[in-house]
């Protein structure tokens, strides 16, 4: 089951999150024929998604981005918050075939940046730059949170074929509690010793139990997560649009069809001659009738 399950120290000293996503994670994946440290650095990417959402707390989509001129060319990932609802993850990557390399050499030479775009268009989007240090992603997010958030926090995230599992303890603000910078130091030295194979073998109270056995803490509400694309037929049309009619004519008068195929799930829109034909011909309806 994929899940979100937050958990707070009563003493407001900090609070964290656990994610669990084993379900649709290799349709996901599988969509492209990744070497295998691609492979996992993708997986890893996508399960860190709702640790931010976490600490982000707000309406919108946070987006995950690496762009590279060597081993990696491209790395995407994204989740989506909206109320209530579900959340909604995914990820892809695109790269050179064939690559052994360690995460450093994986990300060398490129950026890695996060995006909060906001659901509401009032609310400007906001981008900051995560440094490409150390040997692991959940390193990288760390500095991240030190730098850019000044909020101490460890991230360590694990990856199967089909299973990814997040975890996140963040130090809240001191003057929130009554508790002591050398007491945070105490919880981060046990959380410290939590390895990937435990992560991935066992439930989220059993961990904490384990970790933070002498400690008072709650588990508080899970949250579901879905595996999902958010393509849709109406966006590629917006794309198609986007082209112009022109362009779009090119391509059908060459290829017979224009086909798109989603570079997170894989799914193909095809789109025949009648098809653009309406498509062009629907929107220049619309513009008309704003004109009048």
């Amino acid at each position: 089951m994929n899940q979100l399950i937050p958990f707070q120290f009563d003493n407001h000293i900090a609070h964290g999150a656990f994610v669990v996503l084993d379900v649709g994670v290799a349709e996901m994946l599988d969509q492209r024929a990744y070497d295998p440290v691609v492979r996992q650095l993708v997986g890893q990417t996508m399960v860190a998604m709702p640790l931010l959402a976490t600490h982000a707390r707000f309406e919108g989509r946070i987006n995950l981005q690496f762009q590279g001129e060597r081993a990696i060319k491209l790395l995407v990932a994204q989740v989506t918050q909206n109320g209530d609802a579900p959340l909604v993850v995914r990820a892809m990557a695109k790269a050179a075939p064939k690559i052994e390399a360690s995460y450093a050499e994986l990300l060398h030479d490129g950026i890695l940046a996060l995006m909060l775009e906001p659901a509401v268009d009032t609310q400007p989007t906001r981008q900051a730059m995560v440094p490409i240090d150390g040997h692991s992603l959940s390193e990288s997010l760390e500095g991240y949170f030190a730098q850019s958030e000044q909020l101490p926090t460890l991230v360590r995230l694990a990856a199967t074929r089909d299973k990814l599992v997040g975890f996140m303890l963040q130090r809240l603000p001191l003057e929130h509690t009554k508790a002591t910078e050398d007491y945070w130091e105490h919880l981060s030295i046990l959380a410290g010793t939590l390895l990937a194979d435990e992560l991935l073998e066992v439930d989220a109270e059993t961990m904490l139990r384990r970790l933070f056995a002498n400690e008072a803490w709650h588990l508080q509400a899970p949250r579901a997560i879905h595996v999902a694309c958010r393509c849709s037929r109406e966006g590629i049309s917006l794309l198609l649009l986007s082209l112009g009619r022109e362009e779009v004519d090119a391509i059908v008068a060459e290829q017979g069809k224009v086909a798109v195929t989603c570079e997170f799930c894989g799914k193909d829109y095809v789109y025949s001659r009648s098809d653009a034909v309406t498509l062009f011909a629907a929107e220049g309806s619309e513009q008309s009738m704003l004109k009048h």
